[in-house]
């Protein structure tokens, strides 16, 4: 790029950029060229640093940094860099104009090609609208710290020299794409979906990009004629009850088939669900929940229960757990013998004073709902939706898992722990015969809860997190993953003792990757396994890696089911309890969430491409075929995938010759 300088800054930039140049090796100089930078970025003179951007990026100022090599960055961890003190935000505002420059084609960077910065912009742009579209009150520009404001300029420089129109493609496949897992908190959805009525002013954007983003608009805000006409719900429910029984069945259903098309519930629609409860309309309230012939025989036969958890738990505030109890319906959940007595006994419960201070915390503008109601809230959402609960910003993707799988096989069990942690904080799990009781112990992968969470999760997990750490020290010297011990205690019977894991604990090489990768055919892929089809839900530990194939760390998921997809292909549908399960792992592998025969909650990859990620897993031996008739060909492959993606960070021996790499 060419430019010339005439603003006092803007030279002094320049100046001390060659400084930097000369004497690289100084933290003064680059700590001085980033207060030159922060200079021009809070005096909005973005477009000179966006000029010299390929400048100061072959200057080295990202070397030995995490915007080091642009191929790596992720976008969602873009937004965070706006929240932090320090350098971090000079530093993100440097590498998005790098980017910006190499979508432009203004400077040409050797690992990332135009069109991947255009695409790798666009989906930054999407996951930040709330910075290209700040709120434009008082309280918000008081609040505004020097970073966030800093976003702001940069991400308002973005959107003009990128085309929003084109942007909208991107984020309504986004939203399409979070969407699709039916999670339980929903939160930043909805604030996505709030930014993206300001790109329905867009000249360019397509009517189809218009029509979907009012679409979701609709769906969280006035999901049918009636209620748009009548944003008050006082007059809205004179209108409703005006209407004729067929004309109300059919307002019904327009609610639900807004919540089933797209997963989420409108204010007005929790309150609708409210009346049709008080008012005993039975019939209307199966309408309003779309539930099938299955959900409305168990709606009918608890109907007092579903009365009064409606009434305690569903408001404007919790109007997405109605989607919970519908497909908690569905389920039949209410047909578990222990459920019923479970849940009854939530709503008497006395708990705690700092779990009901957490509850209401939890949510925003709590209205008249009780702790009592958030708590049977999320219990309806957790046991409607196993496969939507999300670790969210904790590196508890064990807990998660485990809350999961009970919530759809033994929600007995699930609704004991909740009580336990609610009225007495602690629960009791047992290890090889020892109780490990939650309160008696320190420690954990997640001390410091961040707790935007569901209910269940916010209370739960904080017990089972010290506990599952626990029993993993306790395995710790035993020369084996301790993962091997501790799974089949701490999740439950249904998960088999024989363990097979591709790291040696002592030595931290690959040992004997072909058996490991053989036994998994022979135990798991329906064509040599004999058709043995998975029962209960599989905890698998998964290799997580980059777009570019490279290991970002160690995750728990589990393995559904196996099975053909619509055209035929064995694919391996999982739970991922990542707040996003729609991954691009590298290799052309990417993990996905819909039209590839996904149920609710699942995410899929072709079973060869799951394999090449795998660490860890369990498997019944009694139900396997024979490992010698795994084709090579297909163990090579998988072998391949591994070598050259996680396995680059590990030494491969073999049993033979542990020596040989």
């Amino acid at each position: 790029m060419e430019t010339s300088f005439s603003n006092s800054e803007q030279q002094k930039f320049v100046r001390t950029l060659q400084s930097f140049k000369e004497n690289r090796q100084n933290p003064v100089v680059l700590e001085e060229l980033l207060s030159d930078a922060a200079v021009l970025i809070d005096q909005n003179k973005l477009e000179s640093l966006y000029q010299l951007a390929g400048d100061y990026d072959k200057a080295g100022i990202f070397e030995g940094g995490p915007w080091e090599e642009p191929r790596k960055l992720q976008p969602p961890l873009v937004g965070g860099s706006f929240k932090i003190e320090g350098n971090y935000s000079i530093f993100e505002v440097l590498s998005e104009l790098r980017m910006l420059a190499i979508a432009k084609e203004d400077y040409t960077h050797p690992d990332v090609s135009g069109e991947q910065a255009r695409t790798f912009l666009n989906k930054v742009m999407a996951l930040n609208l709330q910075m290209i579209f700040p709120a434009e009150t008082e309280e918000a520009r008081i609040n505004q710290g020097q970073e966030q404001k800093r976003g702001i300029l940069l991400f308002q420089f973005l959107a003009d020299k990128m085309s929003l129109g084109s942007l909208s493609a991107t984020f309504v496949d986004e939203i399409d794409r979070l969407t699709a897992q039916r999670p339980i908190m929903v939160k930043r959805i909805k604030e996505m979906i709030g930014y993206a009525e300001n790109l329905l002013s867009s000249e360019d954007l397509s009517v189809e990009g218009r029509e979907s983003i009012q679409r979701y608009l609709d769906s969280v805000n006035a999901p049918t004629e009636l209620s748009k006409s009548y944003p008050n719900f006082a007059d809205y429910q004179n209108q409703f009850n005006a209407l004729s029984e067929m004309e109300k069945e059919l307002e019904a259903e327009r609610f639900a088939d807004v919540m089933r098309d797209t997963g989420l519930v409108s204010p007005v629609h929790a309150n609708l669900a409210r009346t049709l409860a008080e008012e005993d309309a039975s019939h209307l309230l199966v309408l309003t929940l779309g539930l099938t012939e299955k959900g409305e025989a168990n709606l009918n036969e608890h109907f007092s229960l579903v009365k009064e958890l409606v009434s305690l738990a569903i408001y404007p505030v919790t109007a997405q757990s109605l989607y919970g109890l519908a497909r908690m319906l569905e389920r039949g959940v209410l047909s578990s013998p222990p459920v019923i007595p479970g849940l009854e006994r939530m709503v008497e419960i006395e708990m705690l004073p700092e779990v009901e201070k957490d509850l209401l915390a939890s949510r925003d503008n709590p209205e008249d709902i009780t702790p009592v109601g958030i708590l049977l809230s999320g219990l309806l959402s957790v046991l409607g939706q196993p496969l939507g609960i999300g670790q969210g910003m904790n590196p508890t993707c064990q807990s998660a898992r485990g809350i999961s799988l009970w919530s759809q096989h033994d929600p007995g069990f699930l609704l004991e722990l909740v009580a336990r942690a609610c009225r007495d904080g602690e629960i009791d799990i047992s290890f090889e015969g020892a109780e490990i009781n939650s309160s008696l112990i320190a420690g954990g992968l997640a001390p410091d809860l961040h707790k935007e969470l569901d209910a269940v999760s916010l209370i739960l997990v904080p017990h089972l997190d010290r506990v599952y750490d626990e029993m993993m020290k306790r395995s710790a010297l035993r020369g084996e993953d301790g993962h091997k011990f501790v799974n089949p205690e701490f999740y439950g019977q249904w998960i088999s003792k024989e363990f097979s894991s591709v790291i040696n604990p002592v030595t931290g090489a690959v040992t004997n990757y072909e058996q490991f990768a053989r036994l998994f055919y022979a135990t798991h892929h329906p064509d040599y396994n004999e058709g043995h089809q998975l029962i209960y839900p599989n905890p698998v530990g998964i290799f997580v890696t980059t777009a570019n194939a490279d290991l970002l760390g160690l995750h728990a998921i589990s393995i559904q089911r196996i099975d053909a997809d619509p055209s035929g292909e064995t694919r391996v549908y999982f739970y991922n309890p990542n707040n996003d399960s729609g991954q691009d792992w590298g290799q052309g592998i990417k993990s996905t969430v819909r039209n590839h025969g996904e149920e609710e909650g699942e995410a899929s990859l072709p079973f060869d491409q799951f394999l090449s990620r795998v660490y860890a897993y369990h498997y019944n031996p009694n139900e396997m075929g024979d490992v010698s008739i795994v084709p090579n060909e297909l163990i090579d492959q998988v072998t391949t995938l591994a070598k050259e993606s996680w396995g680059q960070k590990y030494q491969w021996t073999d049993l033979a010759n542990p020596f040989l790499i």
